[in-house]
């Protein structure tokens, strides 16, 4: 049976292909969302500057509560203990610190990649673990003597002998440069390194300790033993894990990537299984003719689902195993795209291993085998007599199971849209029920398209046949002769729709409220900003000083953690000084005192004191970006805003805990009497002494925060593009298959008279009420997505964002409907009519 099969695989060539490309995609997109789950659980990254190094000691990244955002630094006195641990050769103490080099000099306003602005400096014993050579000049030895690396030096036309502005944690300061050097590998960031006593009067610690064995030590060996003597005091790291310590804050992607991976690839596994399921169920269904001459001549069902089985298995196998190679390209490109978006730290590696790539196989393989199992359950059962008659009968849809598993999906859909509204609270984990909500409901609605698609054409009957005479009568006849060949057309559209409307629509809803947000909490009129890495502590007082300013204050971001007793909460961090944060930013409904806000103190939101259980006067126990744990004194409580919730702090204190420990922007409120022209000159005379310096409006704030949601935003359409374009092209093959097997009724109808612009014409009007049917339904899944959505983020029933994002939607989809139905059909009618039905 097996070999009859695979001997008649050339006259079904089109189902054929059909079926491999599901399963040859549907394979590789799972098994690259599974690529990106591995690579968020594993979060290895490659070292650079201390990739000489084979063991690494560093600050902890994480802690109970979960990743740091900054960096933090290990005591000094550890470089000592590590370097008398037994094995270790030399254990060199790496230190790292804002520093770029400004190319016009102190009071250049413009410092971009191009000129160095990535740039950190570095002490020298460092340039060891790289290895660094000195191509020419000296190592540095006095307090104003750098060396550049090759890279950096030819960006900023320097040279040995000569000197270069450099901003050093945001002073400038002029260099001389006394050396230049080059490492072997691929090139990192640029790099500038000072002397060694020089870079612990900058930071005053240690970031990292690069732990070089002595010959012939055994790595493993030596890492154990150093572990023993940090004792818990610092994290030692091995192999790929090394890059870690070069990355703060590389792991707070980790929870990201995971719940991404997680999310879409569950939505990925079920669009695939409904993908592959529905291609292969209509070959099958096609070749009823086929399989009931098998019945006819004797072959008993057994032999014809053993049949079924062996070549869907062959071919299954086959797809799955030319689909590992795209699949880790695609998962590859995947987390590329992350890491340009800012997502994902440049320094992680992607892993794919076997799991993810087995996972895929399984998808594929157990889609196909379970679609065997039904679609070819009817042809297989029918009685030997019965087969010929029945080849040519429509094929009976509404099953009890198949009723059974459409209710299953559809209350799963429902439910998950109600406990979005019911259950979950403004958050990033509002998606994770609102999402889905929209897949299952759409296959559930597919699975009883046929008789959803006959009702739909009893009821638009007689206007069809009004609007478009002959060509809507025989399409009309048609459609309720055989609703379940319209429904096979029409349901990878109702799920392209209802997925691709619900998350770009979601999404929208998310930027809008989350810049609406972000601009309504800010009332200053003017934001300093610097490109070379911020500003000192006391540029904002300054700034206050300056005629025409009622107010300014710095602002720094972060994120912590709150260590409540009702459990540990992730929450932004804000960085102010008290004597402008109350006419900088809009505060509301304010208990207690913001002016208070000094030393070790905290204001927050009413809403979250509620939550953590503290008030006015009470200490609120919080986990600072770098690890610190510390408990303010909660001076001031006010007004909350669900999409913009954060603790206030005092500047000087949230900045000593960040990895550049400087302030990122200053706040300006203008006086209400001030010439705001006046203002604006003054403001641009002040920051012209400030390196990489530049006066903005209050909008760039809401552009930075625009820029963070940008992130979530890549990530999101990323994934979706991905599985929305395998759903596209399941509508292709679909619609493909669908019209080439109607070759032999088109000839036909041809033969009895009808001429190729009223064959085009009914296949025409055939795709608009496919087109009708998909658009209602599919907006309804999507609504499941939407509506609730938009209720919990946005208290309306309408998402925010264009309905120009709808009719681009819809348009493909009927693009596609349309040009899967008549191109084909346009080929078909090139062959003579009569050939055709000769052929069949």
């Amino acid at each position: 049976m097996g070999l009859l099969a695979f001997r008649t695989l050339k006259f079904r060539k089109a189902s054929f292909v059909a079926t491999f490309v599901a399963m040859f995609l549907g394979a590789a997109i799972v098994m690259a969302c599974g690529g990106l789950m591995e690579t968020g659980i594993r979060m290895d990254a490659q070292p650079q500057r201390l990739s000489g190094a084979p063991i690494v000691v560093t600050a902890q990244q994480t802690s109970d509560s979960g990743a740091l955002s900054e960096r933090g630094r290990v005591d000094p006195a550890l470089v000592d203990t590590v370097r008398g641990v037994p094995g270790v050769a030399k254990a060199v103490p790496d230190v790292s610190f804002p520093a770029v080099v400004v190319p016009g000099g102190a009071g250049a306003s413009d410092i971009d990649d191009a000129d160095g602005g990535s740039t950190a400096g570095h002490n020298w014993a460092s340039a060891s673990l790289a290895p660094y050579t000195l191509d020419s000049g000296a190592a540095p030895t006095g307090a104003d003597e750098v060396v550049l690396d090759r890279t950096l030096a030819e960006r900023a036309d320097a040279s040995v002998g000569s000197r270069v502005e450099l901003a050093v944690q945001g002073v400038s300061h002029s260099y001389l440069v006394s050396g230049v050097v080059t490492r072997p590998g691929p090139d990192g960031d640029p790099a500038v390194f000072v002397s060694d006593d020089r870079a612990r009067e900058l930071t005053g610690g240690v970031d990292n300790i690069g732990v070089v064995p002595e010959a012939g030590a055994s790595v493993a060996t030596v890492t154990s033993a150093v572990k023993d003597a940090v004792d818990g005091d610092a994290s030692v790291l091995i192999g790929e894990r090394r890059g870690l310590a070069e990355a703060p804050g590389a792991l707070t992607a980790q929870r990201t990537v995971i719940i991404l991976a997680a999310v879409f690839g569950s939505w990925a596994v079920l669009v695939v299984l409904f993908g592959v399921a529905s291609t292969l169920g209509l070959t099958l269904q096609q070749r009823t003719r086929e399989m009931a001459l098998l019945r006819s001549i004797g072959t008993t069902p057994s032999q014809l689902r053993r049949m079924i089985l062996m070549e869907t298995s062959v071919l299954s196998v086959i797809a799955t195993a030319l689909a590992v190679a795209p699949g880790y390209l695609l998962g590859k490109l995947i987390c590329s795209i992350l890491t340009d978006s800012g997502v994902l730290s440049p320094v992680i590696v992607f892993h794919q291993g076997w799991v993810p790539m087995l996972v895929g196989a399984a998808t594929a393989v157990l889609a196909a085998a379970g679609a065997t199992r039904f679609a070819g359950r009817k042809a297989a059962r029918t009685e030997p007599v019965a087969a010929l008659a029945d080849s040519e009968a429509n094929p009976r849809w509404f099953t009890r199971n198949r009723l059974l598993l459409a209710l299953f999906f559809l209350t799963v859909g429902i439910s998950l849209s109600a406990t979005t509204v019911l259950v979950m609270e403004n958050g990033p984990t509002l998606a994770s029920t609102a999402g889905p909500a929209s897949v299952f409901f759409s296959i559930g609605i597919a699975l009883l398209a046929p008789g959803i698609c006959a009702a739909v054409v009893a009821v638009l009957r007689l206007p069809v046949r009004l609007l478009t005479g002959l060509p809507g009568r025989l399409a009309v006849r048609n459609t309720a002769t055989n609703p379940v060949r319209m429904a096979s057309a029409a349901a990878p559209v109702i799920m392209l729709i209802a997925i691709a409307t619900g998350t770009l629509y979601m999404q929208s809803t998310e930027d809008s409220v989350s810049a609406r947000s972000y601009e309504e909490g800010i009332s200053a009129d003017y934001v300093l900003d610097s490109d070379a890495g911020g500003f000192r502590p006391e540029v904002a007082d300054q700034v206050a000083g300056l005629p025409g300013v009622a107010a300014a204050s710095g602002l720094i971001t972060s994120r912590g953690f709150v260590e409540a007793e009702s459990g540990s909460t992730d929450i932004a961090l804000r960085g102010v000084d008290a004597g402008g944060v109350g006419r900088t930013l809009a505060l509301r409904d304010v208990t207690g005192s913001l002016d208070a806000l000094s030393g070790d103190t905290v204001a927050l939101s009413t809403e979250r004191a509620e939550k953590f259980g503290v008030a006015v006067g009470d200490q609120l126990p919080v986990r600072l970006g770098d690890g610190t744990q510390a408990k303010p004194k909660v001076v001031a409580l006010f007004a909350g805003d669900p999409d913009e919730e954060f603790l206030l702090l005092p500047a000087d204190t949230l900045a000593a805990h960040t990895t550049e420990g400087l302030t990122e922007h200053v706040l300006v409120r203008a006086d209400k009497d001030a010439d705001q022209g006046a203002l604006q000159t003054e403001l641009a005379s002040f920051v012209g002494q400030l390196p990489g310096a530049k006066v903005a409006d209050s909008s760039t704030l809401s552009g930075s925060s625009d820029s963070i949601q940008q992130i979530l935003v890549t990530a999101n359409y990323t994934v979706v593009a991905m599985i929305v374009g395998y759903a596209a092209i399941t509508v292709i093959n679909t619609l493909v298959v669908v019209t080439r097997k109607r070759r032999r009724e088109i000839g036909l109808s041809r033969l009895t008279g009808a001429t190729r612009a009223q064959v085009f014409g009914m296949l025409s009007v055939e795709g608009a009420l496919i087109s009708v049917v998909a658009v209602v339904l599919g907006t309804a899944a999507a609504a499941t997505t939407i509506v609730p959505y938009a209720m919990v983020k946005n208290d309306s029933y309408l998402p925010s964002g264009s309905v120009g994002i709808y009719l681009a939607v819809v348009g493909g989809s009927l693009l596609l409907i349309f040009g899967g139905t008549l191109f084909p059909s346009w080929r078909g009618m090139r062959t003579p009519p009569v050939e055709t039905v000769a052929a069949e």
